[in-house]
Order: structure tokens, then sequence, then C-alpha cells
């Protein structure tokens, strides 16, 4: 059995004693990374074997594995955790740093767990505690599928537990070795022309391509000294050239001239074509009438390709070493680098106060303004007039489908590009905000090796 499991997550070892998960772990994870009940009851008591300290020792496993998540730490968990309470406070240790949570399950017939353990010197339990703690486990496989984990995998046998093997991937978030150079585009809303006028005036060039939707669009742009485009999101909905739009930025993705982040818009869209109730509203009815146009078989083509293509991209990008984040709506500090439905949200739609403001929309919160990292974010989501610097953070939706701009940040040189709307799309229900700061107000130090994520 091939086990994947993310570069960054809390595996739970599950399984009675004997059942080979310290072995396990041992093969798959560097010692740092193993936090191991019976170390720790030794730890806090002199010995291993002293069930009288397992509440001790616990509550020192559940504190280092929260520095661990903490700091962003790959932590195996070697206990026995075939009680659901006993795994339950590992679950919410992962939810609330924002970590995907692993089991691997040892269901090994209960004869090979007594061998095994009657063969060890250093501690033997008794086969009536191995056949309580097989029947835990069994009880307890049924809510081990219905419970918060991102991944679960079950060894059987001795000879799976052998040919098992473990690989760690990459967050698709992780694009730390991607350096650029970039150009961040905003929010983008079926604004086609737009697009093509901005690329071209960045340097980019078209060049014929093979679209794997038919008919739609059939080049694709690449800049001749290597730069590539980051979108940030919101593709669709609201512009006068959606699915044109979608395809010129899965053709240059597809090509490797481009990059892009999912907005909440396109995430809508991508719940409805999976069949989703959602209400059919700013915009999307727009999206909709232009994929029922499309004649068939094309729109089934159109309808599938959107749907790979937009679950496929990522909450957030991380770049270039760690200097550069880009999120559609922002991300908070602790959320760089990290997948879980709360990051997922949060880069979606931003943070709100609850309240809504006299047009009717949400008043949004300043994450902002309480922002103090060391990497530059770039994010859109709420139009304003002008980019908007504050706190090495940046946002450039400029309202292109409001009639305002289509804009880029060229990175790492930190100035903008912008094209003006050719029309008012839609109309805005608000004014596009603020004044704008277009001048970056950091040093430029700001912008050296950030390291490892703080978080």
């Amino acid at each position: 059995m091939e086990i994947v499991i993310p570069e960054f997550c809390l595996v739970v070892l599950i399984g009675p004693s004997g059942s080979g998960k310290s072995t396990f772990a041992r093969r798959f994870f560097r010692p740092s990374e193993i936090l191991s009940s019976d170390e720790y009851r030794a730890i806090v008591s002199d010995d291993a074997n002293n069930q009288a300290a397992t509440r001790d020792a616990f509550e020192v496993l559940h504190l280092v594995a929260e520095k661990r998540l903490a700091a962003g730490k790959l932590t195996a968990i070697d206990a026995t955790n075939v009680q659901q309470p006993a795994r339950l406070p590992l679950l919410a240790l992962a939810r609330l740093y924002n970590c995907q949570p692993v089991a691997v399950v040892f269901d090994l017939p209960e004869a090979l767990c007594a061998e095994r353990n009657r063969l060890r010197e250093e501690r033997q339990l008794g086969s009536a505690i191995i056949h309580r703690q097989v029947d835990q486990l069994h009880r307890s496989l049924p809510q081990i599928l219905g419970e918060e984990f991102h991944l679960a995998y079950t060894l059987h046998s001795a000879e799976e537990e052998d040919g098992a093997s473990l690989h760690r991937r990459l967050m698709d978030s992780n694009r730390r070795s991607e350096t650029g150079p970039f150009d961040i585009i905003g929010d983008l809303h079926g604004c086609y022309g737009e697009l093509e006028r901005l690329l071209e005036k960045l340097g980019y060039r078209a060049s014929p391509a093979k679209p794997p939707l038919p008919g739609l669009y059939d080049r694709v742009y690449a800049h001749p000294e290597g730069r590539r485009a980051v979108f940030l999101g919101d593709l669709v909905d609201r512009g006068p050239r959606i699915l044109e739009t979608v395809q010129l930025v899965r053709n240059m993705v597809g090509a490797g001239t481009a990059l892009c982040v999912l907005g909440n818009h396109d995430e809508k869209l991508l719940r409805k074509l999976r069949g989703r109730n959602v209400q059919i509203t700013h915009g999307l009815e727009l999206t909709l009438r232009e994929i029922e146009n499309l004649a068939e078989p094309v729109r089934q083509a159109a309808r599938d390709g959107l749907e790979e293509f937009l679950a496929g991209l990522p909450s957030h990008l991380v770049l270039d070493r760690g200097r550069l984040v880009v999120a559609h709506a922002g991300i908070k500090k602790p959320m760089i680098g990290r997948e879980s439905a709360q990051v997922r949200q949060f880069t979606l739609y931003g943070e709100t106060t609850g309240e809504v403001d006299e047009f009717g929309l949400p008043v949004r919160a300043s994450w902002a303004g309480r922002y103090h990292g060391m990497p530059l974010i770039v994010y859109g989501h709420t139009a304003v007039l002008r980019p908007e610097w504050l706190n090495h953070t940046v946002n450039i939706d400029t309202g292109c489908v409001y009639g305002g701009k289509l804009t880029a940040l060229r990175y790492p040189e930190l100035d903008f590009t912008s094209v003006p709307a050719a029309s008012v799309y839609t109309p805005a229900k608000r004014p596009l905000g603020g004044a704008g700061v277009e001048a970056p107000p950091v040093p430029e130090r700001r912008l050296g090796d950030a390291g490892e994520p703080s978080g």
C-alpha cells in the first residue's frame, strides 16, 4: 500500500498494542516527529509501563504536539488511540492549527498482536488487554470514517505492513521554489478584452495552443523574458466574455506561463457544476447563460473542463522561498502554507464584522491592518479605486468589471501596470473604496529571504 500524506499534517496511528505502530513510525518518521505515549510515560515517571502516569504523559504529549503544529512541523502520534475520546483532542489540535489530520489504522489479527506482545522484553500486556484493545478498535472503525480525518489508511496484515510505502507530497500552496519574476493580476470577472490588453502591455505575446475546451479559445500568452502571470481568482461572473477569460487563463496555466488561485465566485460556480444547490445571483446567471448558449457537444466538454480546472486551483500560493503569498481575499499569518476548511474560507471571503453597511453589503474587518508578517501578501476580492498598500499587503482589485481598471503588480519590482475598463459591465453596489496608496510603505529589505513560513 502506498500511503501519501501532506508534507505538514498530524498523523494519528491507531491500533492495539503489538499491531506495529512503533515499528511503522520509526520506519517512516524522524525521531523528533514521533510523539510516543510510552516515551512520555517514561519522561514523567521513569517507567514506560506505568499506567498510572498515563494522564500526565498525554498532557505533556498534547502540549508538545501543539507546539510542533504551531511551528508547522509534521507530527506523528504513536499511541493506541483506539477509543474516540483519545482521538478527539488530537483532531481539535489539527483544527486549531489548520493542519490536515491523517489516520493510519492497524487492524491486524488479534493473535498476531498478542504474539508480538509476548515476545517483547521491555513491555508485556496480558491477552485480556490486547483483546479489549482489538474490540475497542473494531467498535471505533465506523467512527473513524466519520471523524474529521483528511485521509485514512488501513493496514490489515503483516504483509501489508512490510509492503507499505509512505510519500510526503508538497502542499498545494507550496510553490516556494518558483522565484519569478511574476505579474500578479487582479479580479477578472470575464473582462477578456482588458486581460488581453493588459498582458500585451506587460510584454506577453500570443501563440497557438491546443485548447482543452474545443472551440472557445486557441491561443496562449507567454512572456519572452520568462515572466509568469499569477491570477488572483474570480475569473467568472459579471463580465461580458466569461468562458473565453477562463479558457485563456486555463491555457496559460496548462502551458506553465501562469499560476492561479481560487476565488469565491469560481468556488460557487464549481459547487453549481457539481450539482449543489446555490443561489443564482451576483453574476452567476451570466456564466451559466454562456454555458447554455454553447452548442452540444461543446457544452458538456466546457462544463467538464471548467469543473476539472476550478477543482484543481489552490486556496493560496506561497512563492519565492516564502517571500510572496497570493490569495484571493487575503490570508492571516498563521494560515500561510496550510490547508484546511478554515483557511479556504478565509482566502475566499476574507473577514467580516457580521454587520452590513448602508448598501446592504458585509462590513469588512481589516485583517491587513493587523498583519505584521514578513511575506508580502497580494490579494483582491474587495474592489478599490487604486491599489492599496497596508502593512506589507496590497489589494490590487481595482474594479475592472465595475468600470475601473484591470491592474497587475510586477514582482519583484513592486510597480503597477493597469488598463482602463472599456465599459461599466456591472454597476457597483457601492463606490470603489479608498483613495489608495500606490507606493509600498515598507523598506525594500522586507523582501529579503523570509525563511520557513512562520505559520
